[in-house]
């Protein structure tokens, strides 16, 4: 299972990338928001785990894009440090299937990501 992780925290990204290695799943890095559009335009994944604050494009930008213009309905778990309900709110109505708050509980974050692909 193929999941990329978008995060410009270059830290939090490789504890992730690392923990879901370590869990078997295939991850691929993207630091801002233009790799992450560049992956998302030219590959396929079964997860995306986004970021909502990401240099160049936000994370919302990034779900508005792969739901409106590219029409993929590959779930997407957004992992911020924000808890504001505002963006919560934008996130949901893009579709999003998941929103945690910074900092992650790695076995909470497993579990929802085997239940989103079991679906």
């Amino acid at each position: 299972m193929k999941i990329l992780i978008c995060e410009d925290n270059k830290l939090a990204m490789k504890a992730l990338s690392v923990f879901l290695g370590k869990e078997g799943f295939e991850t691929t890095n993207a630091v801002d928001g233009n790799e992450a559009m560049d992956y998302i335009n030219t590959n396929e994944y079964d997860l995306i785990l986004v970021d909502i604050h990401l240099p160049y494009h936000s994370g919302l930008e990034l779900i508005r894009h792969l739901r409106s213009e590219l029409k993929k309905k590959t779930p997407v778990i957004v992992v911020s440090a924000f808890s504001d309900q505002q963006i919560q709110r934008q996130a949901h109505e893009l579709g999003i299937d998941d929103y945690i708050v910074k900092p992650i509980d790695p076995t909470s974050l497993i579990n929802k990501i085997r239940t989103l692909l079991r679906n």
